[in-house]
């Protein structure tokens, strides 16, 4: 188990920068996400920590030793690859060995470490059947028992499931975890599948344009964004234009119009300085309010969908062209249309920079 660290790294192709300046540190034993849309860097930054890319300036440490430039196959990394990269003309049991064969394993030691790595996916019974003979599931866990055959010092996992139906992603979401907690693995996974980092990862680094934006554990990820960008990204969110009332030791007072909305938070943030809200659609509840307070918004329902287990509401505010968007949990009945009032904890008004990109 090792931790590590990445700093000042950048990677050029001609102009454009793949990764700008990027620092980073991963603690032994962490399951850690770089999370972005396409181009942001993270499969380039996941090559330079694997060895198959070599960065243009900053440097790579494995525990103590820096690796920067050292070949691919002297890291003792496991990699897993988007499109699994198995033999299709060898059993399991014969793509899980081709590490070690490579290594000079002793045959009797082979094919026990052999043996122990389908065990830990789930897949001993299934040694001696052909790669065409397994679903796309056990194809990924025919691709992790062969990266954890090795023992690697950690384990790299590039869009490992994206290949996979929605119910098979969820399931190896958690078998993943598993199996790098049950190893004790410090394990860096690249995806854009938000729900996949937030469910699976103990912290993420959230990339954009080859820079981290932001680095935390889902929660704070997810309920404290430090950008616009990472807001919009990471889940679904409301963003209202406002300005600075006050501010006081509890948090900001802006105001939306007519609305007033208090925040915990924000204390960085002077009076009339314009400022943008994110509020989450499920933090808004539907309130028997017959006037406004704090914390309230008046509006008209627009459309509703039914979906079970929530109800989809747009809202039109009372302020001209202002919408939200909310979630109700189980709901009992579902408005159509109408009149209602909406209000919101101020734990879940977030406030951020008044910038169209920030």
């Amino acid at each position: 188990m090792i931790g590590i660290r990445i700093e000042q790294l950048s990677k050029f192709y001609g102009s454009v920068p793949a990764l700008d300046t990027v620092d980073l540190q991963i603690a032994p034993g962490e399951i850690f996400f770089l999370l972005g849309p396409s181009g942001c860097g993270k499969t380039t930054l996941l090559r330079c920590l694997a060895g198959f890319c070599v960065p243009d300036a900053g440097r790579v440490w494995f525990g103590d030793e820096e690796v920067t430039r050292l070949p691919a196959h002297l890291r003792h990394t496991g990699m897993v690859f988007q499109n699994y990269a198995l033999w299709p003309h060898k059993t399991v049991a014969e793509n899980v060995a081709f590490g070690l064969e490579e290594l000079g394993t002793p045959r009797d030691e082979l094919r026990q470490r052999v043996a122990a790595a389908l065990d830990s996916v789930r897949m001993d019974g299934f040694a001696q059947r052909g790669i065409h003979e397994l679903s796309g599931g056990q194809q990924q866990r025919v691709a992790l028992a062969r990266a954890l055959v090795v023992r690697p010092r950690c384990l790299l996992l590039d869009e490992p499931l994206s290949n996979l139906d929605a119910k098979l992603r969820l399931e190896m979401r958690t078998e993943i975890r598993r199996i790098c907690k049950e190893s004790g693995l410090t394990a860096v996974y690249v995806t854009h599948d938000q729900k996949e980092a937030l469910s699976v990862a103990d912290r993420v680094a959230v990339l954009r344009a080859g820079r981290v934006c932001q680095v935390g554990t889902p929660d704070l990820i997810y309920r404290r964004p430090a950008s616009r960008f990472v807001a919009d990204f990471v889940g679904e969110t409301n963003f209202l234009e406002a300005e600075v009332v006050s501010v006081t030791a509890k948090g900001v007072v802006a105001a939306v119009g007519e609305f007033r909305f208090e925040s915990t938070g924000g204390e960085h943030f002077s009076p009339g300085e314009r400022v943008t809200l994110s509020i989450r659609p499920e933090a808004w509840q539907f309130s028997s309010e017959s006037s406004p307070r704090a914390n309230c918004v008046t509006g008209s329902i627009e459309e509703a969908v039914y979906l079970g287990e929530m109800a989809q509401y747009r809202i039109a505010l009372s302020i001209p062209g202002a919408t939200l968007k909310v979630y109700e949990m189980n709901p009992r009945a579902v408005a159509a249309s109408g009149p209602c009032v909406l209000s919101v904890a101020a734990e879940d008004v977030v406030v951020l920079p008044h910038a169209v990109d920030a």
